[in-house]
């Protein structure tokens, strides 16, 4: 995520089931694929311009 958050492999898409505090989007990356209770990285955009605020990491159900 740090060299780049739409990396193929992290699956990134916009989640919209959570509302950033910031006002913009909030999107689900993948930490871990294909295993029971794989991780998943929930993150928006802010508070500052050029900054990525991760708001929960949470299993998978």
């Amino acid at each position: 995520m740090e060299t780049n958050l739409k990396h193929p492999s992290l699956n990134t898409h916009k989640f919209d089931q959570i509302e950033s505090p910031f006002g913009g989007d909030v999107f689900e990356s993948y930490a871990q694929n294909k295993t029971p209770g794989a991780y998943r990285i929930f993150w928006s955009y802010g508070p500052n311009k050029a900054e990525t605020t991760i708001l929960a990491i949470t299993s998978h159900p």
